[in-house]
């Protein structure tokens, strides 16, 4: 009975998603996305710097994408449409955030144009606010839907082209997701890894190095 309701739950908010989306492409409304600049374009992989942001975050007791991504997107789409003390309604961002930890947070960027002493109050107090610094991740695009599968494969992907490529990274792993739930084609999703940005120096400095040499 319970996972009855829990899936209504998330029915309902998957359908107030779809309406929000909806009437975002009929007035030409630009999704709000995280912000980089590529550093560096690999065959396989970016290099990113990503900007100070303010999320919306629930952490999960769960190391499952498929059950963690679906709990805290509920939780965290019922704060953002109203699920708060002030019922106010906050714009959707892109891309869903997902840490690959063992207690997974998932995340929703609060819009550029909010700050965190303007944020209401959620409904439901295990939602808390992460102010995340400027960083620097590798990046590997994927199309499709996303899977714990998936994620695995990419994530071991991006680390062995790191390898093969000298720069050195953290054990702090994301999921990024951009698409709303009723697009089926063109899907992209994203595994990230934070990186030492002194290697990816080092390794620019080699490349420019060897090619000095040749000349």
């Amino acid at each position: 009975m319970r996972r009855i309701v829990s899936a209504v739950l998330l029915l309902s908010l998957v359908s107030v998603c779809l309406i929000y989306y909806s009437k975002s492409m009929a007035s030409n409304q630009r999704i709000e996305e995280y912000p980089y600049e590529v550093i560096n374009a690999y065959q396989s992989f970016e290099i990113r710097r990503y900007e100070e942001a303010l999320f919306s975050s629930i952490r999960l007791n769960s190391t499952s994408y498929k059950q963690g991504s679906s709990k805290g997107f509920s939780i965290l789409a019922n704060y953002i449409f109203g699920g708060n003390d002030r019922k106010q309604r906050i714009a959707m961002t892109s891309p869903v955030t997902m840490t690959l930890e063992d207690n997974m947070r998932v995340m929703f960027m609060i819009p550029n144009s909010l700050e965190r002493d303007d944020m209401p109050l959620p409904n439901d107090r295990l939602i808390d606010f992460i102010l995340e610094p400027k960083k620097t991740l590798a990046v590997v695009t994927f199309g499709g839907w996303s899977s714990d599968k998936k994620i695995a494969k990419y994530k071991s992907r991006l680390t062995e082209a790191l390898s093969n490529e000298g720069i050195q990274h953290e054990n702090k792993f994301f999921v990024f997701g951009y698409n709303p739930p009723y697009e089926i084609f063109n899907r992209r999703n994203e595994v990230a890894v934070e990186i030492l940005y002194d290697s990816v120096e080092s390794e620019n400095s080699t490349q420019m190095n060897t090619s000095n040499r040749k000349r």
